[in-house]
């Protein structure tokens, strides 16, 4: 329950700091966007790594029968990391951000329904 926690943790950090990230980059405060953005990307790092401690204990300790749907959650969280990024580097270069909104929305939805609501280490199962 430990890393369950500590990957909560990482992730609300995580999206903290991009909020800040963002804001500051559309508000042209680049040096500070940077420094940021950076301490966010080691955020990753720990959102990854948890990630993967959780969805290799569901497989040790659940098994097979939603086998699929915990390899799906572990893919969509890689997705919305993905877009976060994307969507902080085309912030930054005044490039449009729809294609990779619409991405981040898709993949957390996906998430928040699999990893809540239907594995068995989620907060409704």
């Amino acid at each position: 329950m430990g890393e369950t926690h500590l990957h909560i943790t990482t992730w609300a950090l995580g999206l903290i700091l991009f909020i800040i990230a963002l804001v500051l980059y559309k508000n042209n405060n680049n040096k500070p966007a940077t420094i940021v953005h950076m301490i966010l990307r080691l955020v990753y790092l720990f959102i990854i790594v948890t990630g993967g401690l959780l969805t290799w204990d569901y497989i040790q300790g659940y098994g097979m029968p939603q086998l699929g749907e915990a390899i799906v959650k572990a893919l969509a969280g890689l997705w919305i990391v993905v877009a976060m990024e994307g969507i902080l580097v085309s912030t930054k270069k005044g490039k449009a951000t729809t294609g990779k909104w619409i991405q981040f929305f898709i993949a957390l939805i996906i998430v928040i329904i699999l990893g809540f609501f239907r594995l068995p280490m989620g907060f409704y199962f």
